[in-house]
């Protein structure tokens, strides 16, 4: 088996896949601190008028966007640098090393939603049909 040819095969559907579960994932956190599901989700002493309901807007949004992959560039930078602002007001000041500070999650989606918005939704995406 050719792995070259393998990879350029599925390169563009791993991207895919890639967007969607990034989307799931990122959705959760908008369905928690929106719809309060699942349950226990909801951060104490929560407020919509606050940084985390804001922030529960955009991941509420952007995770819908991402997922069906619609208007998937934008909605992907616009996550990654709400995460870079969570990350940079929330974990950083607790300290300097991600994995003491639990702000791994945060970097994590930050660069993952950057390399989305450049490398773009993939073939399975509602912008890929639109420009069918």
């Amino acid at each position: 088996m050719n792995i070259d040819a393998l990879a350029a095969a599925w390169s563009p559907r791993l991207l895919s896949i890639l967007r969607i579960m990034a989307g799931l994932l990122f959705l959760q956190h908008g369905t928690g601190k929106l719809l309060k599901f699942p349950a226990g989700a909801v951060p104490p002493n929560f407020n919509l008028m606050s940084m985390p309901g804001y922030a529960g807007f955009i991941e509420f949004v952007c995770g819908i966007l991402l997922v069906i992959g619609l208007f998937s560039r934008p909605a992907a930078f616009v996550a990654s640098g709400m995460t870079a602002v969570a990350y940079f007001m929330v974990h950083a000041p607790q300290g300097f090393f991600p994995i003491l500070n639990r702000g791994e999650l945060a970097v994590l989606y930050c660069f993952v939603f950057l390399y989305l918005a450049l490398a773009g939704p993939g073939p399975w995406s509602l912008d890929a049909m639109r420009k069918r």
